[in-house]
């Protein structure tokens, strides 16, 4: 059964999408935990494979990840604020910004994935809105999620 992503209000400054994939909660968390493997989760083609940082990630861990947006390539180190094996993980960035991922176990090989942009706490959103990251961000969460099920997938 092919499921849709859905767009997720929830509420300004917040950029969510969701879907349920075939894939068990407990791999995407160790994919997401795993800062060396967030390029293979990415659907936006910003996150590189280059890492520093520990192979499986825990509240108060950080971890820093190289970057490339068009020809600029850069280093970004995040710090992990939530970490719940199986259910959420979530880091901010150095401009105050965050990343969550929340996982809900459906059935055996069903997760119900919801993906956040989460700008609320940046130092210059409006910045972050005028340079176009809310939208960019939701068209990477939503090939992302798209993508989970033929990367994780048995």
């Amino acid at each position: 059964m092919q499921h849709q992503t859905e767009i997720v209000d929830l509420g300004r400054r917040r950029v969510a999408r969701r879907r349920v994939v075939a894939v068990e909660a407990e791999a995407l968390y160790a994919a997401l935990a795993n800062p060396r493997r967030h390029h293979e989760l990415d659907g936006s083609g910003t996150v590189s494979a280059v890492v520093d940082g520990p192979e499986a990630l825990a509240q108060g861990d950080s971890f820093t990840v190289g970057m490339q947006l068009g020809p600029v390539k850069y280093r970004m180190t995040n710090l992990v604020t939530e970490a719940i094996p199986g259910r959420v993980i979530e880091w901010s960035l150095p401009a105050g910004h965050r990343w969550r991922w929340e996982l809900a176990p459906l059935a055996p090989g069903q997760t119900q994935v919801t993906e956040v942009f989460d700008y609320r706490g940046a130092r210059i959103p409006w910045l972050m809105a005028l340079l176009g990251f809310p939208r960019r961000n939701g068209v990477g969460i939503e090939r992302t999620l798209a993508g989970l099920e033929e990367r994780f997938g048995d």
